[in-house]
């Protein structure tokens, strides 16, 4: 017991004798004190008392599609604090190469008997995706949100980045440098948020009298890989800048440049999608769009909360605003491509 006491007072920050009082249900103990001494316990894992086992720490599953990009785990973390200051305790389930999917990972949330999800990216956002382990969440009225799209008929609330005024801020930003050839670097055309990017391109390059050719876009895996296969391909039609989908993409882009001997940002501009950590650090220091992740990431736990609490989402779809961060891969375009013909496809002035 004394062993017991002493573990569970150093990871609950508090001295052993109020470990003690807990344990016996003694008063003189606030609730936030009382509540941190049983979730150390349950960290620990020791046995509640019996009087105590009906009061477990709450459990709330937060579902990532992976850690690579640092969008996620920034996400991750701020979705953790915010659950842990509401009294649940997170259980973090990643998608891995060769191991557990999203619909293993349901079924093992509910049996562990969460009182809700958030998934931060994932497969509700692509249109052709299975999507009956979430039907199966709704059936079963388990609370969740969603980050990142909304999922037609599932009703769960959504909490995301306005894709459509993001890309309107990057495409005048770079058409007011001079750029008329601007490619873009989406997802998979059943990705939700990459089909609103695409709309927003498309809507702001007509009003720019510039449409956007389609050869000047191109799809891929959210991976530094894909970015780099798929910025080769523009780079080879002759585009002079690149909109990207996400940082990842973003910084594939800049090596396929610099293997055909091109300078980021004087031969070609380049525009990542996240503002994720570090970005101010890559050579050229990265312009992306920056998603406001606190902001998103405390709302969805607010949302996830009010269910849990059996009250009705008063929004289906909460979109913030999202900040173009202009660093250093954003410069006019070479003189060569402003003195060179409109390219194929009317992509340029008219």
């Amino acid at each position: 017991m004394t062993r017991l006491l002493a573990q569970v007072a150093e990871k609950s920050g508090v001295s052993a004798a109020t470990v003690s009082r807990v344990l016996n249900g003694k008063p003189g103990v606030s609730p936030t004190t009382r509540q941190s001494v049983l979730m150390a316990l349950d960290d620990l894992g020791y046995e509640r008392p019996t009087l105590l086992r009906g009061e477990r720490a709450r459990l709330a599953g937060l579902v990532l599609p992976e850690l690579q990009n640092p969008i996620f785990p920034a996400f991750a973390e701020v979705i953790g604090g915010a659950m842990a200051q509401q009294g649940l305790t997170p259980v973090l389930c990643t998608l891995t190469k060769g191991g557990a999917s999203e619909a293993d990972y349901v079924d093992l949330l509910l049996e562990v008997g969460v009182s809700g999800v958030v998934f931060a990216g994932g497969l509700f956002a692509e249109a052709d995706a299975p999507h009956e382990h979430y039907y199966r969440l709704a059936e079963l009225n388990v609370p969740v949100v969603l980050i990142n799209a909304p999922a037609d008929g599932l009703g769960f609330p959504c909490v995301a980045c306005d894709d459509g005024f993001a890309i309107e801020q990057t495409w005048r930003h770079l058409t007011s440098l001079g750029h008329e050839r601007i490619g873009l670097i989406l997802g998979p055309e059943d990705h939700v948020p990459s089909r609103r990017k695409l709309t927003a391109a498309r809507r702001v390059a007509q009003a720019a009298g510039m449409p956007l050719a389609e050869e000047f876009v191109e799809r891929s895996i959210f991976l530094l890989e894909g970015g780099r296969t798929a910025a080769a391909r523009l780079l080879g039609r002759g585009v002079t800048a690149i909109v990207c989908g996400s940082d990842p993409l973003a910084l594939g882009a800049i090596k396929a440049a610099r293997k055909r001997g091109l300078n980021v940002p004087s031969d070609v501009s380049i525009v990542g999608f996240d503002d994720s950590a570090f970005m101010t650090a890559t050579e050229p220091a990265l312009s992306t769009v920056r998603q406001p992740i606190e902001a998103m990431g405390r709302a969805a736990v607010d949302l996830l909360c009010s269910q849990i609490r059996g009250l009705q989402p008063h929004v289906r779809e909460l979109l913030f605003d999202a900040e173009l961060v202009v660093r250093k891969s954003t410069a006019p375009p070479p003189t060569s491509a402003l003195l060179s013909n409109a390219p194929p496809g009317g992509h340029g002035r008219r």
